[in-house]
């Protein structure tokens, strides 16, 4: 997977994952919602059947009362009675019913099969004792009572809620009572519409959490394009400053070899074919073979100091053979020989840097260099102060002068100054360090770090 990518997933998984959490917090709470909204339907619609029941059960009553109060207790009266009780009906499904203090059915209008028989035994689906428990209710005071009975429109069992009431003068039972499964299709319309709203609310979330995805990797294309055009120009422009780098590095070698080398062999093969020429000359000329022979000698030794400066600023040997604190230490020497200002070396521990990849020790030493020449042309530095300390798990080389500072900010803008901090700052971020450099009029501060990994 590449970087790029990397990035969008990176950018799109806590999205995704937020907007998951996020919806199932909502279906959660909507279904609490859904399921406290039901029960208070349910208890709503419950308490609108019982005050109904009970009102249907006072009018029934009411229509026998004077009968019922008369005091008559003869079978014209209960005749009648249970006349006009099995005429009241209400909906398709609602009648009233009378039962002795036995379970003998005394009326019932819509099924008049079960008149006469006795049904004290008699258990519902779920194996209770349906009559008796409506008896022992009306005994109580009279009050409601659930249970399954057979449904008149349907001929199916179907739950019921009955209220009774007890008639003892006459020794009956007077009841009436709702089936409850209209009750339960309301409910299941609840809740299907519950679930309805729903579903419609995770769908609308997860539509949002993919176009949110969609912008976000739309997002993410479209930084990464303008992202690729400002590296490739970072790299052009890089590889641009490499190429003149490497041109005013082949230009200085070229100025030492011909200007310096080229010119002292010159010299030298002229005076060894001058000596030679005496050699052969007469005994006046012999005598002074020697002195020229000498002197391209002498000169032969100042060729061979000319290649190692040279071969030193190319990359010093000593970095090789004693190490980067060594290389350091010798670097200072060679300034105070060469500068009139004073520079001091510490390194704490002794040997700090030891062990590091050549590339590492290359970087610290080309900066410790640059540094330092920066301290003597621009900076008309008197004292300098080089420093390498190993602590904490980093490395940090530290070069500080007393000059007069410049504007690090200005130069660092400045498209053709400050070369030399750039190629720095990159030297490190190369290796995976850090430079940061703090000027101000009262001197400079160089300072290089890196971490040190195991």
């Amino acid at each position: 997977m590449k970087l790029r990518q990397k990035v969008i997933f990176l950018a799109i998984t806590p999205l995704i994952l937020a907007m998951c959490a996020i919806a199932f917090a909502v279906r959660h709470q909507a279904i609490s919602l859904g399921e406290q909204q039901r029960a208070t339907i349910a208890q709503a619609y419950l308490a609108s059947k019982e005050a109904e029941l009970k009102h249907y059960v006072t009018l029934a009553s009411h229509s026998i009362a004077s009968l019922y109060q008369s005091g008559r207790k003869d079978a014209a009266t209960l005749d009648e009675a249970k006349r006009i009780l099995g005429a009241l009906s209400y909906g398709d499904d609602g009648y009233f019913f009378i039962y002795d203090m036995q379970g003998n059915s005394l009326m019932h209008p819509r099924q008049p099969e079960l008149v006469g028989q006795n049904l004290w035994e008699l258990r519902d689906q779920d194996g209770t004792a349906t009559i008796q428990r409506l008896m022992q209710r009306a005994k109580d005071g009279g009050g409601f009572v659930r249970y399954h009975w057979v449904k008149p429109s349907t001929t199916k069992s179907a739950p019921k809620l009955g209220y009774v009431i007890l008639m003892p003068e006459w020794g009956w039972m007077l009841g009436t009572g709702i089936y409850m499964d209209d009750v339960d299709q309301a409910l299941a319309k609840v809740d299907t519409q519950q679930f309805g709203n729903i579903r419609s609310t995770m769908l609308w979330i997860a539509a949002i959490a993919i176009l949110g995805s969609l912008l976000v990797a739309g997002s993410g294309l479209v930084l990464n394009i303008s992202e690729l055009r400002v590296a490739d120009a970072k790299l052009k422009v890089l590889a641009q400053r490499v190429v003149e780098s490497q041109e005013e590095e082949r230009a200085r070698l070229s100025r030492d070899l011909h200007d310096g080398i080229s010119q002292w062999l010159v010299s030298i093969k002229l005076q060894i074919e001058a000596g030679i020429a005496r050699l052969g000359g007469t005994a006046e000329q012999q005598q002074k073979a020697p002195a020229t022979f000498e002197r391209a000698a002498e000169q032969l030794n100042n060729v061979l100091g000319e290649v190692r400066r040279i071969s030193h600023n190319l990359r010093p040997a000593i970095l090789d053979d004693l190490g980067l604190a060594a290389a350091l230490d010798h670097l200072v020497r060679e300034y105070n020989d060469s500068s009139s200002a004073q520079a001091s070396f510490a390194a704490r521990p002794a040997g700090a840097g030891e062990g590091l990849p050549d590339m590492v020790n290359t970087v610290l030493f080309r900066i410790a260099q640059e540094a330092l020449t920066n301290s003597e042309r621009h900076a008309h530095a008197s004292e300098v102060a080089v420093s390498l300390q190993e602590a904490g798990g980093a490395l940090e080389l530290r070069i500080s002068d007393n000059g007069g500072g410049f504007d690090a900010d200005g130069i660092a803008l400045h498209p053709q100054r400050g070369i030399g901090l750039r190629n720095m700052t990159e030297r490190m971020e190369a290796i995976g360090g850090s430079l940061q450099i703090n000027s101000t009029p009262t001197g400079t501060v160089v300072l290089a770090r890196l971490d040190l990994q195991p």
